[in-house]
C-alpha cells in the first residue's frame, strides 16, 4: 500500500472539514491554523514561516543547486448563494481551493515518510498563499492603508515580501470545472491576465414624481453603458477571449429619488497585455459617450488584476512524460487554447517557470451554487501520487538554460506602466 493510499482516509476527513469551513483571502486564519496543525502532526520538527497574514512557508531540503515551491492557495470565493456557503461571510470554496491545500499535505506525508525528497536533484518547499481570489477589495484596501499588505492579490504580495526569492520555478494544481465520466488531468492551459475597472456614474438628485425633469438619472446612465458594452463585443477580437462582466457595486437609489450616484464594476479579461489596453479604451470611451449624452459625469478608476499566465511548456514536457507512464489516469487534456479564468499565478511566471497541472473530480459549476468534489480518492490520492511521479521525472533532467528569471523590481515596472500597484 503506498503512502498515499495509507494517508487517504484521515485526509479525506481533513479536506471535508476545510470545504466546511471557508475564509475569504487574508481572513484564512482557521485554515492557516488547521495546516499547521497538520504539517506538525506529520512532522513533528517542522520548521515552517508566516508571511501575509496566514500564509506559511516550509522546506524540506536547502542544500541543493535549484528549489521547487509546490503552491497552494488557501482561500475560497464569495458566493453566498452556494450550498455550503458560510452564512456570515458568504464565502464558499466553489473553486477547489480546499483540494489544493489537501493535495499538498498528500505530498508532504509522502515526502516525510518516505524520505523520498533526498532523491532529488532539487530541493523543495510547500508554500500556501492567501488571496488569489481578486474579491472583497475593501477589506484588502484596508490593510493596506494600514501598511499590512502592499498588494491585493496573495501571490503579488508574497512576491514582494521576497517569499519567492529562493525559488527557482514553480508548480501549482487547480481543479477543472467539468465533468468526466474518466480521472482526467489537463496541462497547458493558459490563463487570461485582467484589468478591475471602476466606473462612478454622477447625475442630479431630484423628486421623481413631482420634479424628474430637474434631475439626471445616474442609473440610466449606467444602463446606457451597458448597453454600449454589449453592442462594441462585436469588434472585441474572438483570438483574445475578452470578457467583461459589468455590475452595479453600490448606490443608494430610491424608488422616489432620480438617482445621483452608481458604481458600476468590471474585470477586463484579455489573453494578452498588447490588446488589453485597447479594450480599456473602448469600455472607458463607452462610459464617458453615455455620460455625455445623459448629461452626467463619470469618474474611472483602472487598476490592474493579474498578468496572462503561459504555461511553461517545457516543464510541462515531464508531466506529459509522466502521463504517457502512469496508468492510473487514463485521459489527458493537452493544450486547449487558453481560457477567459485568470489567476496570480501569472504574475509569478513573469518572475520564473510555473506551470499548473488541473484534475477532474469534480461536478457541478466551478463558482457556481453547486461545485463540490465527487471523486476524492483521486483527487486526494490518485493525482498527488501523479504527481511526485512528475517530480521524480524533473530530478535529473532539467535543462539549467531554460529555467530563467526575473526580478521583483522587474515585475514592479512592468505593473506600474499598465495599471499600478494591486
Amino acid at each position: 500500500m503506498t503512502t498515499f493510499a495509507k494517508y487517504y482516509q484521515q485526509l479525506k476527513e481533513f479536506t471535508e472539514d476545510l470545504f466546511l469551513h471557508p475564509e475569504l483571502g487574508y481572513k484564512e486564519h482557521r485554515t492557516s491554523e488547521k495546516v499547521i496543525e497538520e504539517l506538525t502532526r506529520i512532522h513533528p520538527s517542522i520548521e515552517l514561516s508566516k508571511f501575509s497574514e496566514t500564509g506559511i512557508k516550509t522546506f524540506l531540503s536547502t542544500d541543493k543547486k535549484r528549489t521547487m515551491a509546490f503552491i497552494a492557495e488557501l482561500d475560497a470565493v464569495y458566493a453566498p448563494t452556494h450550498f455550503q456557503a458560510d452564512p456570515q461571510t458568504g464565502a464558499a470554496h466553489n473553486c477547489g481551493h480546499f483540494t489544493q491545500v489537501a493535495i499538498a499535505l498528500s505530498l508532504y506525508d509522502h515526502y516525510i515518510k518516505t524520505g523520498n525528497y533526498k532523491k532529488l536533484d532539487f530541493n523543495l518547499c510547500f508554500i500556501f498563499v492567501p488571496a488569489e481570489e481578486y474579491l472583497d477589495l475593501d477589506y484588502r484596501k484596508e490593510l493596506r492603508a494600514a501598511g499590512k499588505i502592499q498588494f491585493l492579490g496573495g501571490k503579488p504580495e508574497a512576491m514582494s515580501l521576497g517569499i519567492f526569492d529562493d525559488v527557482d520555478f514553480g508548480v501549482c494544481v487547480h481543479a477543472i470545472g467539468e465533468v468526466f465520466e474518466r480521472p482526467t488531468i489537463e496541462v497547458n492551459c493558459d490563463l487570461a491576465g485582467f484589468l478591475y475597472k471602476r466606473y462612478h456614474f454622477s447625475g442630479k438628485a431630484a423628486h421623481a414624481g413631482f420634479d424628474p425633469f430637474s434631475g439626471i438619472n445616474a442609473y440610466s446612465i449606467s444602463t446606457l453603458f451597458n448597453t454600449a458594452i454589449g453592442l462594441s463585443r462585436q469588434q472585441f477580437k474572438d483570438t483574445e477571449s475578452i470578457r467583461v462582466n459589468p455590475i452595479v457595486m453600490e448606490s443608494d437609489m430610491s424608488t422616489n429619488v432620480v438617482p445621483n450616484h452608481i458604481t458600476v464594476g468590471t474585470d477586463l479579461r484579455c489573453k494578452t497585455l498588447e490588446y488589453m489596453p485597447e479594450v480599456a479604451r473602448k469600455l472607458d470611451r463607452a462610459a464617458q459617450g453615455s455620460a455625455y449624452a445623459l448629461e452626467g459625469e463619470v469618474t474611472i478608476e483602472t487598476e490592474l488584476g493579474y498578468l496572462p499566465f503561459v504555461q511553461d511548456r517545457y516543464l510541462n514536457s515531464f508531466v506529459e512524460r509522466t502521463f504517457a507512464k502512469f496508468d492510473k489516469i487514463p485521459d489527458i487534456i493537452d493544450d486547449r487554447g487558453g481560457i477567459a479564468a485568470a489567476g496570480d499565478i501569472g504574475d509569478l511566471a513573469f518572475m520564473m517557470p510555473c506551470i499548473q497541472i488541473s484534475y477532474g473530480g469534480f461536478e457541478g459549476t466551478i463558482h457556481g451554487d453547486d461545485f463540490k468534489m465527487i471523486d476524492p480518492e483521486f483527487v486526494l490520492e490518485t493525482f498527488p501520487e501523479f504527481l511526485s511521479e512528475v517530480l521524480m521525472e524533473m530530478s535529473g533532467n532539467l535543462d539549467e538554460e531554460k529555467i530563467y528569471r526575473r526580478s521583483f523590481k522587474e515585475y514592479k515596472e512592468l505593473i506600474d506602466s499598465i495599471g499600478g500597484n494591486v
